[in-house]
């Protein structure tokens, strides 16, 4: 990522949330995924929205250009979103990926979310008996490497069950050489989580007091398809003004290894919610 804008946000207990500002346009909050960061997550899709949308990319706390504290639970790290959307002064387009809680959470508690688009979430409560037995099982191999001190085994363990093989051979080495730098704090989370008791903004009831509309993406190729296929119809099912949409041919980590279609469903989503009937928009040709 170049040196470029940066916009910093206090989260609700004065933890500095950061992330670089490219391009130009209606303003549209990147929320990564738990991961990653704000610059890892978005490096390759940014260069195909930049022209149409001011990008923001926040980083949550312990990432990338933010600050640390010592909570990382589930409730700060959707503070930490929800603190950055609502610094921004208006109303802002908000994209997520894979971990959920930040991004639906800011949907739910901040009035200047007007739209989301979510490319494949999670709800966990929702993995099968096999995919929950596999993702358990590299969740502990991963957990076993990393408080070995072996973050590059840790990267490779992670990214070879997620990801397809075709996504796999086209990870850069800067790439997993990145990720490995926000794996201890990962592992602090999934720590911090074990004993949060909620509510998750996936549950039923929190999801039904989302009023932006929103989109969910899902690719048709890796390891945890059924997973994301029940997520989707999970979401849609109790957001109230929902769609999904399935794209061929691109697997889990397609914002890093195959942007570009991922790009033109959000443009298109985005640029449909703009038009006068949405509420905080301005007709783009009444000016």
């Amino acid at each position: 990522m170049t040196e470029d804008r940066i916009h910093r946000a206090a989260s609700a207990d004065g933890t500095e949330i950061a992330g670089r500002v490219q391009g130009q346009g209606p303003p549209l909050v990147l929320a990564h995924p738990n991961v990653l960061d704000g610059d890892i997550a978005w490096a390759a899709l940014v260069p195909h929205l930049a022209d149409r949308f001011t990008c923001y990319l926040p980083s949550l706390r312990g990432r990338g250009l933010s600050s640390d504290h010592p909570d990382h639970s589930p409730r700060r790290l959707q503070e930490d979103i929800i603190a950055f959307v609502d610094s921004i002064g208006e109303p802002v387009c908000l994209v997520g990926w894979s971990d959920s809680g930040a991004m639906f959470g800011a949907a739910i508690h901040s009035d200047a979310v007007a739209a989301v688009a979510a490319f494949e979430p999670s709800v966990y409560p929702l993995l099968r008996e096999d995919d929950l037995a596999a993702f358990g099982a590299t969740i502990e191999q991963w957990t076993t490497e990393a408080a070995d001190g072996r973050l590059g085994d840790a990267a490779l363990t992670f990214h070879r069950f997620v990801c397809t093989e075709v996504e796999f051979a086209a990870l850069e080495a800067d790439y997993l050489e990145w990720f490995q730098a926000n794996v201890p704090v990962l592992m602090e989370e999934l720590r911090q989580e074990a004993s949060y008791e909620g509510p998750d903004p996936t549950d039923p009831e929190m999801l039904a007091r989302i009023t932006a509309p929103v989109l969910v993406l899902r690719s048709l190729e890796g390891a945890l398809g059924t997973f994301f296929a029940d997520s989707a119809e999970h979401i849609a099912k109790h957001v109230t003004d929902a769609h999904v949409r399935e794209l061929p041919d691109i697997g889990h980590f397609a914002p890093v290894v195959a942007p570009e279609p991922l790009a033109k469903e959000l443009i298109a989503f985005f640029e449909s919610v703009r038009r006068p009937a949405s509420p905080g928009f301005a007709d783009p040709d009444s000016e």
